[in-house]
């Protein structure tokens, strides 16, 4: 195996959310998107209060694509269209294929509202191809014990959707994504899979590694060049990193608030449908 390059690193950009701490890896001024990742968002680490407002993000609708939030800290209620709900705690996932279109709330649940505590999570927006775009729906929530985990080079990895190192991960997606966390202890070394041609996704939610001979920290993106199959990652103190690939879609992409389509034309029905 080669190690694929570093094409540029990229630091995400805070916009805070009223009280919500708030950072956009992607898309950001250098980094449009990462094909076919659409958008990255890290909200926290911050501290609650007790009696607090929680998360903001009420009923709202989706079209085109698929939404991953991954739960560090603190817990998060799921309710949609299509009749799911689930409250998903620290190191759990939830992963909703929007499809053809659904209504969904994410909020904080009402314990977390009185009593405070620690949030810190991540949401990730998925493209689908075309052929995709008005599948059913489909919602998977799951739990940290539901998530295999295994060790490998001092390194913790937390498998989400995708097959390796003899395990699979539990969410079927659509379009062959693989996903995972990866907790590293001081001086852990791992390499990553990262075959050609497919994307990489390689974020930085807390502390500092070492890669290709540069050094990435907190709240960075890595970008990687398309010229090797796998990256190998050093932690310079604990870290713990978001990864994946995926195939690039390689499709235009048209986007207005919470829809994702191909044309214009579509962002119109999505909207007049939504309307009725």
């Amino acid at each position: 195996m080669s190690d694929r390059t570093i094409r540029g690193l990229h630091r995400a950009v805070r916009e805070d959310l009223g009280e919500l701490v708030t950072r956009h890896p992607i898309p950001s001024p250098s980094l449009e998107r990462l094909d076919p990742f659409l958008l990255l968002n890290h909200h926290g680490p911050q501290r609650f209060p007790p009696h607090n407002g929680g998360l903001p993000f009420g009923p709202h609708p989706h079209r085109g694509f698929e939404t991953v939030t991954f739960i560090v800290d603190g817990e998060l209620l799921h309710r949609d269209s299509e009749g799911h709900e689930s409250v998903i705690g620290a190191g759990g996932v939830q992963w909703m294929t929007a499809g053809r279109g659904v209504t969904h709330a994410e909020v904080s649940p009402p314990e977390f509202l009185e009593r405070g505590g620690d949030l810190d999570m991540l949401q990730l927006w998925i493209n689908l191809p075309a052929r995709l775009k008005m599948t059913e729906p489909k919602y998977t929530g799951l739990q940290r014990e539901a998530i295999p985990s295994f060790s490998a080079g001092g390194a913790t990895v937390h498998l989400i959707a995708g097959d390796w190192n003899g395990e699979r991960g539990p969410v079927e997606s659509l379009t062959g994504v693989t996903m995972m966390r990866v907790d590293l202890s001081r001086g852990a070394r791992i390499t990553l899979p990262a075959p050609a041609p497919r994307t990489v996704l390689l974020y930085m939610v807390r502390g500092a590694i070492q890669i290709g001979g540069s050094v990435a920290d907190t709240f960075n993106l890595v970008d990687l060049n398309d010229d090797g199959d796998a990256v190998t990652v050093e932690a310079v103190g604990g870290a713990l990193l978001l990864f994946g690939h995926a195939d690039p879609i390689r499709e235009p992409v048209v986007a207005y608030g919470p829809f994702v389509m191909s044309t214009q034309q579509e962002i119109l029905q999505a909207i007049r449908d939504f309307s009725r």
